[in-house]
């Protein structure tokens, strides 16, 4: 049995995400264990890039079915239509388990960050997509003001670009307050996944980055554990106040990000590449989800300040869009969709 594997089999409160909507990639994924399939602009982009023989037709059946669309227009048929053939691969999970695993998820356009009810309209619209679409938003206070109501209205959200203590519990809340809207109305929510997104090694990342701005001087074994100690007390938080949000870890950069997370309950969003890399390794697999982060690395970190803010619960919704790793990857997303743009304009000036 390889290591993922043997991960949900000792411990299947512990779910494996394939971080990527490539067929071939959540075959393998689904195969070692994994129950959930994630996207954001830039996989997409790079799978429609290294898949473009395979769509290539597609998008020019697109391109002459509607001559007037526009590249945005067309750029999210083809977002839709990789997400659902991934999302094919998962509907048996999904209706086994009445809707708590075997979902995709989908990101609304990154652009409207700062605009809830367009966040909300776009949102919407994924969601009917396919039955087992759950759908990611920004952590912004546009996105707070979203996961609300898209609760409220039965879509099970997915909250990204979160890196801080503060978006994650008040993401909790904002799902709490969307459900109990549900009850209170006799409304369902039995099929429904709410998750909220902390990407611990995108906060690693920002934090190396702006450990090097600023000419500061800390172990740099301990910048692998930033995002890990934020995850980990946000975690305990969530486990306290009994929130029916469950926690994800996103962007992978060391094994770490899985094994100390083996034994919780919560998702893992695990790339391919580092799902080939954990099941070819040596790592023991046993519960690490109650080990806290050692004191002398969490001492080191608390000395940089933009971390002590992501690590502390006083940073108002205001401020969640202007902090430095939302902004780092939002840039990054952004430019992701733009790069996607551009490959379906090629197709669009063809003659």
């Amino acid at each position: 049995m390889n290591k993922l594997k043997e991960t949900v089999v000792k411990y299947p409160q512990t779910e494996i995400w394939n971080d990527s909507c490539a067929e071939k990639e959540l075959l393998y994924a689904i195969a070692n264990g994994a129950v959930g399939a994630t996207t954001n602009p830039v996989i997409v982009y790079h799978v429609l890039k290294s898949e473009l023989n395979k769509w290539e037709l597609e998008i020019k059946r697109i391109v002459e079915e509607n001559p007037t669309a526009s590249e945005d227009d067309i750029a999210w048929e083809i977002i839709e239509l990789l997400g659902t053939t991934a999302a094919s691969s998962l509907l048996d999970i999904f209706h086994e388990t009445k809707g708590k695993r075997g979902r995709i998820s989908f990101q609304v356009n990154a652009k409207l960050y700062n605009d809830s009810k367009a966040i909300i309209k776009q949102a919407v619209r994924l969601a009917n997509v396919v039955e087992n679409a759950q759908i990611k938003v920004p952590t912004s206070k546009a996105g707070i003001e979203a996961f609300e109501e898209l609760t409220y209205l039965g879509v099970s959200i997915n909250a990204t670009v979160s890196f801080t203590l503060s978006q994650a519990i008040a993401v909790a809340e904002a799902v709490e307050r969307g459900l109990n809207r549900r009850l209170e109305e006799g409304k369902d929510i039995s099929t429904m996944n709410p998750v909220c997104t902390l990407m611990v090694g995108r906060l690693d990342d920002y934090l190396k980055a702006y450990v090097d701005c600023n000419d500061l001087i800390v172990d740099p074994a301990c910048l692998e554990f930033a995002g890990i100690a934020v995850a980990k007390k946000a975690y305990r938080i969530y486990q306290e106040k009994g929130y029916r949000t469950k926690l994800l870890i996103a962007a992978f950069r060391n094994h770490h990000h899985w094994s100390q997370f083996i034994g919780g309950n919560i998702i893992l969003t695990i790339p391919y590449n580092w799902q080939v890399r954990y099941n070819q390794s040596s790592i023991e697999i046993y519960s690490r989800i109650d080990d806290e982060v050692e004191k002398e690395i969490l001492s080191q970190l608390l000395t940089i300040d933009e971390f002590e803010k992501a690590y502390a619960t006083s940073m108002p919704e205001e401020e969640f869009q202007y902090y430095g790793a939302f902004v780092r990857t939002m840039n990054q997303f952004l430019k992701g969709y733009d790069d996607l743009v551009t490959i379906i304009r090629a197709y669009l000036l063809e003659k």
